[in-house]
């Protein structure tokens, strides 16, 4: 059997209930990590961690609202507890509430993005990542370093219609790596982000069947990204087969951004 890159270590999941984030840690524990996996679900704990389980890795679920400091610092606290330290914290909670800034029919505008839209997708997708990263990173100093890798998007380099709130969150997501990175790599913190393209997630079920098709059209190896796609990416970063990438954004994009 190969070398399992990640036996022993430990890895923090955001968002681990489904998608990019179920994927990641079935990837990290096939390569022997003991996984914290968080989300908001309270039902998922026991098939996270029996399918942790049989990919090869430790499992833990818990229940974290990443929006919520007391929440985030309780269960950094209790990873730590448990197996000793963080080595890798994986920052890819994320959410969207799309609509155009102002919406107008000619007359005038009939409607815009609602603040609770904004407030919704900035808390998580933005202050999210720095409570958690606030949380891990005391520890990892403590343990001598660690990687961070954090989701940003293609639309955070590009921006995108529709998405005022998305693509500001996760353009500050990639303004975050680039100073953390100047700030943390003194800790032997590597700090890093991916930035996906079109993927093909639960997110996007509810898209009508001519926008995926021009998704599909508009990336240049002409296919969607799987979860998985996502998940290789964020494994290989955090490997020390990346131990000289720090203040990187990686594009899984299928080439969407030299594309366009």
């Amino acid at each position: 059997m190969a070398e399992r890159r990640f036996a022993g270590k430990v890895v923090i999941v955001t968002g681990a209930a489904a998608g990019i984030g179920r994927a990641t840690a079935l990837a990290f524990a096939k390569e022997g990590a003991r996984v914290a996996g968080w989300d908001v679900s309270e039902n998922a704990a026991e098939a996270f961690e029996a399918e942790i389980r049989e990919a090869g890795g430790e499992g833990l679920y818990q229940t974290v609202n990443v929006t919520e400091s007391g929440h985030v610092e309780a269960a950094v606290k209790a990873v730590v507890e448990k197996w000793g330290g963080v080595d890798v914290l994986i920052n890819n909670a994320g959410i969207v509430r799309d609509a155009l800034l102002v919406k107008s029919n000619g007359a005038g505008p009939v409607a815009s993005m609602r603040e609770e839209a904004w407030d919704s997708v900035i808390d998580v997708n933005l202050k999210g990542v720095f409570l958690v990263t606030r949380a891990v990173v005391p520890f990892m100093i403590k343990r001598g370093g660690g990687v961070i890798v954090s989701a940003a998007s293609v639309v955070g380099l590009q921006g995108n219609f529709g998405q005022t709130n998305y693509v500001a969150s996760k353009a500050g997501v990639i303004g975050m790596t680039r100073t953390w990175a100047r700030e943390l790599g003194k800790y032997n913190i590597r700090v890093n982000a991916v930035a996906p393209g079109f993927i093909a997630t639960d997110m996007i079920k509810s898209i009508p069947p001519h926008v995926l098709d021009r998704m599909v059209s508009q990336t240049p190896i002409g296919r969607m990204g799987t979860p998985e796609d996502v998940a290789n990416a964020y494994v290989w970063l955090a490997s020390d087969q990346a131990s000289f990438v720090h203040g990187a954004v990686l594009s899984i994009d299928g080439g969407v951004v030299i594309g366009t």
